[in-house]
């Protein structure tokens, strides 16, 4: 007879309205969600969300690159997102638009707070680092993710997660090359400029604290499920990325920036819908996936980026990023197999 493990406190049945529109069930055994319909879509709906999400980002990190070339820089803000998210709430008479539902508000709020820092992260690592690099880097979300499954939701983790995590360390630092270990950085991606290498480690550092970030939105997005409309978990991530950016801005006297171009509206615009339609398949998707199983999908955003890099900007990795990026998506990848090899149906 199979011991079941115990059920996460942060995962709550409770008479809680449901804003899903598919039924599931969870396999305890592997984590993942299955529905309940025989169509092979409708049995991966979360997946192929997630999937399709990770275009959508890909295309969202180009914009953001163009965008910090401009003169001066851009930052990009959420506040259109949120007034849309409000807007779409309200016209279709979804409960509770500015709070969210009872029950789930501390969850919406810390979704909100560590979305922040992972959206911020990797905004801050495009300045050092090609967009290949850091989307490499922040594929650490999984492994980082799989522990805090562990941790808060009672996900499994085993010590060969554990050792997959350690070599994953080791091709962040190919990736970072930092002086004290590699000396001076001779070697950078190919269509790049040169970059020192103390911006570089700052780029990497960035995306350190973008993998903490998503972490934490991956994990509190699974725990709050279908007991919150997506557009609530939108709006709650968009009014806290508004609150903490426009802080920042007054602490460290950034300037608001107006349009001077075309172009800077257009990449602009692009950021922003681009970004919206990343969060909401993305949070849509792990609402029917457990953070373990779901994380996996966004390996596929590492194809569009280097396609997409490639195309606008001419970059070619160099051998260590390459090597690196070969170690963290291996080691992850095996962490994903091993676990559906051993899954008993």
């Amino acid at each position: 007879m199979k011991k079941s493990r115990p059920e996460s406190p942060l995962i709550r049945h409770d008479d809680i309205e449901n804003y899903g529109s598919m039924q599931t069930h969870q396999d305890h055994d592997d984590g993942a969600i299955v529905n309940e319909s025989l169509s092979f879509t409708a049995r991966n709906a979360g997946m192929l969300l997630i999937i399709y999400s990770q275009f959508f980002f890909a295309s969202m990190d180009i914009s953001v690159k163009l965008l910090n070339g401009l003169d001066p820089p851009v930052h990009a803000l959420q506040g259109i997102t949120l007034i849309c998210c409000e807007i779409y709430m309200t016209v279709m008479g979804i409960p509770d638009p500015i709070t969210g539902p009872k029950g789930v508000r501390m969850m919406l709020f810390i979704r909100g707070v560590t979305g922040f820092f992972g959206l911020s992260g990797m905004y801050w690592s495009l300045q050092y680092l090609s967009v290949a690099d850091a989307t490499v880097l922040v594929f650490l979300t999984p492994l980082t993710a799989a522990v805090a499954g562990s941790v808060f939701l009672k996900e499994s983790y085993s010590v060969k997660q554990a050792i997959a995590g350690v070599f994953s360390l080791l091709g962040v630092i190919l990736i970072g090359r930092p002086a004290f270990l590699f000396g001076s950085l001779d070697v950078v991606p190919q269509g790049l400029s040169d970059v020192a290498p103390a911006h570089r480690l700052a780029g990497v550092v960035a995306c350190m604290i973008s993998v903490l970030g998503n972490t934490g939105a991956y994990t509190s997005i699974r725990a709050i499920g279908k007991r919150a409309h997506p557009m609530h978990v939108m709006s709650y991530f968009s009014l806290w990325c508004t609150i903490i950016s426009s802080l920042g801005m007054v602490v460290f006297d950034i300037p608001v920036v107006y349009p001077t171009s075309w172009m800077w509206i257009l990449l602009l615009l692009m950021v922003g819908i681009f970004g919206f339609a990343a969060q909401t398949l993305l949070t849509m998707g792990l609402q029917r996936e457990t953070v373990s199983r779901g994380v996996t999908g966004m390996y596929a955003q590492v194809v569009f980026v280097v396609v997409l890099e490639r195309l606008f900007f001419g970059v070619t990795p160099s051998l260590p990023s390459v090597l690196g990026a070969a170690i963290i998506m291996s080691s992850a990848f095996y962490v994903v197999m091993k676990k559906a090899k051993t899954s008993p149906r």
